[in-house]
C-alpha cells in the first residue's frame, strides 16, 4: 500500500503549483487574474490591476459617456489643441508596448484634455495620482474607473511601479507628471520625481515627453474664479527609447532617460509660450 505521509505530501505539492491562464500567463490569484464581473462588486484594485479592455462592459459604457460628456464641456468652456498628437497615436502598432507619457504639470486639467483624447482615438491610458486623493470617497472611487493609478509619494511604492509596468507591457499608455505637484509659477522650486524611467525601463516601453501652456492660468492668481473660453495648448514630442541613449547599463540608463525626458518637456513648453505669447 502507499505510504499515506507521502500521499499527502504529492497532493499539497499539486495545490501549492499555481495554475496558469493560458490566456494572460498569470497564476490564478495572481493580481490583475480572473474575469471581472459587472455584478460581483469588483474592488477598487480589481480595476487598477486589470487590463481596461476586461474591465464589466456597463463599466466601460459609463466610462465612455463620461469621457464624452468631458470631451464636448472642455472643448467649448476651454477650448483645447494638441499639437503633435500623431506622435501619440498615428504610429500605434498592435501588439508593441504601450509608452510612458510625461508632462508638465500646471493645473488639474492638463490630464484631463489628455486623458479624453487618447480614449477618442482608441488608446487606454492610465495616469499616476497622488493617493491622498483617496481619502475623498467619491474622488477615489472615479479615478479606480478610469485606471488610474495611486502612489505614495516620497516612498518606493513598489505597488505603484509594478502596476505601471504590467500596464505598459499590455499596450496601455501611462502618463505621470514627474514635477510632482502643480507649479503655480516659474519661480516656484521643482523636485523632479524620476521613478517614471524605472517604470518604463521595466514595462520595456518608450518614455514620450509632453508639455501644456494656458491651463495654468484658467484660475489667476489669488482667486478661485474660473476664466471661460481660455483657450489651451498641449503639444507632443517623439518617443524616447532606452537604446538610442548614449550610455551603458541599466541605472545610468534610466538616469540619462530621467535627464533627457525632461529636458524635451521643457523645450515643447518653451516652443509651445513662443507660438502663444502670454500663456504659461
Amino acid at each position: 500500500m502507499p505510504d499515506a505521509t507521502a500521499e499527502k505530501q504529492k497532493e499539497a505539492s499539486k495545490q501549492a503549483v499555481p495554475h496558469v491562464s493560458k490566456a494572460d500567463g498569470k497564476a490564478e490569484g495572481e493580481s490583475g487574474s480572473g474575469k471581472m464581473r459587472a455584478w460581483r462588486g469588483c474592488t477598487y484594485d480589481d480595476y487598477r490591476d486589470h487590463a481596461m479592455r476586461d474591465y464589466p462592459l456597463p463599466s466601460r459604457m459609463a466610462l465612455g459617456f463620461v469621457v464624452a460628456v468631458v470631451w464636448v464641456f472642455t472643448k467649448i468652456v476651454w477650448p483645447w489643441r494638441i499639437d503633435g498628437g500623431e506622435k501619440l497615436w498615428g504610429d500605434r502598432r498592435e501588439g508593441e508596448p504601450g509608452r510612458m507619457i510625461v508632462m508638465n504639470h500646471v493645473s488639474m486639467f492638463e490630464p484631463v484634455a489628455m486623458y479624453v483624447a487618447m480614449y477618442f482615438h482608441g488608446l487606454r491610458c492610465r495616469f499616476i495620482y497622488k493617493s491622498e486623493f483617496d481619502k475623498i470617497g467619491i474622488l477615489s472611487w472615479l479615478l479606480s474607473r478610469a485606471g488610474a493609478i495611486p502612489v505614495e509619494r516620497g516612498t518606493a511604492d513598489l505597488k505603484a511601479v509594478r502596476r505601471a509596468e504590467r500596464a505598459l507591457k499590455r499596450g496601455e499608455y501611462v502618463l505621470v507628471y514627474p514635477e510632482g505637484t502643480r507649479i503655480r509659477t516659474d519661480d516656484q522650486e521643482v523636485t523632479i520625481h524620476g521613478g517614471f524611467a524605472l517604470m518604463a525601463q521595466m514595462g520595456r516601453a518608450a518614455v514620450q515627453p509632453a508639455a501644456v501652456v494656458g491651463a495654468r492660468d484658467i484660475t489667476p492668481a489669488g482667486t478661485h474664479w474660473k476664466r471661460l473660453f481660455w483657450r489651451v495648448f498641449l503639444k507632443v514630442g517623439d518617443p524616447i527609447t532606452f537604446d538610442e541613449l548614449d550610455v551603458k547599463g541599466r541605472k545610468a540608463k534610466v538616469a540619462a532617460m530621467e535627464k533627457l525626458a525632461m529636458e524635451r518637456v521643457y523645450a515643447l513648453r518653451d516652443e509651445l509660450r513662443a507660438e502663444h505669447p502670454g500663456k504659461n
